[in-house]
């Protein structure tokens, strides 16, 4: 092949006159494939190649805005029939369209697996790093297998798990689980008089997790099996309207109550006069009684 030949144009498509005013044949085609009568005005011809061309008409279709049935029609050489070739219904420039697709497993997004649900494997997760590493110089060693193995996360997460959690994991679900509903700055949280890390009913989790977070265990609290900030906080506390403890016995004092809404009010009333006739005067002194001698037998005159 010439390098003319290279650089030659495409040749464009001749226009069929004949493929051009098989319009009734389309739409008969359109129709029939609808079945629901929602074949709408033509819009137009398209020649693709050679004997091979486009019928569009538009469709009356509730939810399918500039979609199109395009009707796909050829014929043979020097034959004056036109043939269809398929019916489609295909959507236009500003027809409404789905989301482009995506696969399940990265479609899918948390709250979303149900309870039979199984999530694929994932072997390159960003969120789990090997729960062990080797170590020991290998050099060393007579064989690569021979090289011990240690366990990074004996005190975070536990032994005998091929991965755990990442640094950046853990400070994700920590962030995830303060910013929640079971953080400080819930509802019920802020309505509690006393924080969960006072509550006698609160796990703490172990590792790095277990400096802010815990499991509450109590049956009556709304959060209940569930992980709790220590600033979190609800109804339910162990400790609430506990009373207050006075040293000195068992028995509390309550505080005084002063009572300003129901006062008994108390007149004095006046004494009455008192008559001078009939009560002694009251400055008076009493007279003395006659004093009597008194005689002592050993001073009788004898007779």
């Amino acid at each position: 092949m010439s390098p003319a030949t290279l650089s030659r144009p495409a040749r464009a498509p001749r226009q069929d006159a004949v493929l051009a005013a098989a319009v009734d044949l389309a739409r008969a085609a359109a129709e029939q494939t609808s079945g629901l009568g929602d074949v709408g005005e033509h819009l137009g011809f398209t020649l693709v190649d050679d004997r091979l061309g486009n019928h569009t008409f538009a469709t009356t279709a509730p939810g399918y805005r500039g979609w199109r049935w395009t009707v796909t029609v050829a014929r043979v050489p020097r034959s004056r029939t036109a043939t269809v070739c398929e019916v489609e219904l295909l959507p236009g420039a500003d027809a409404l369209l789905a989301p482009s697709w995506v696969p399940w497993a990265e479609r899918l997004a948390p709250g979303d697996l149900g309870p039979t649900d199984v999530l694929p494997f994932d072997s390159d997760d960003p969120r789990l790093e090997t729960g062990y590493r080797r170590s020991g110089d290998a050099a060393d060693a007579a064989d690569a297998a021979d090289v011990a193995v240690d366990h990074v996360a004996i005190v975070e997460l536990g032994l005998e798990r091929e991965r755990v959690p990442t640094r950046a994991a853990l400070d994700a679900a920590a962030t995830r689980w303060y910013e929640g509903d079971r953080g400080p700055n819930a509802p019920g949280a802020r309505a509690s008089k006393e924080p969960c890390e006072t509550c006698g009913f609160l796990v703490p989790l172990t590792g790095t997790l277990g400096s802010m977070f815990g499991v509450c265990v109590n049956e009556w609290s709304p959060d209940d099996g569930k992980v709790v900030s220590f600033d979190h906080g609800c109804g339910a506390h162990s400790e609430t309207d506990a009373a207050p403890h006075v040293a000195g016995g068992d028995w509390g004092w309550g505080r005084p109550v002063v009572d300003e809404f129901d006062l008994e009010v108390l007149r004095a009333e006046p004494e009455p006069a008192q008559d001078a006739e009939t009560e002694p005067a009251q400055d008076a002194e009493p007279e003395p009684a006659q004093e009597q001698a008194a005689v002592d037998p050993g001073d009788a005159p004898s007779v």
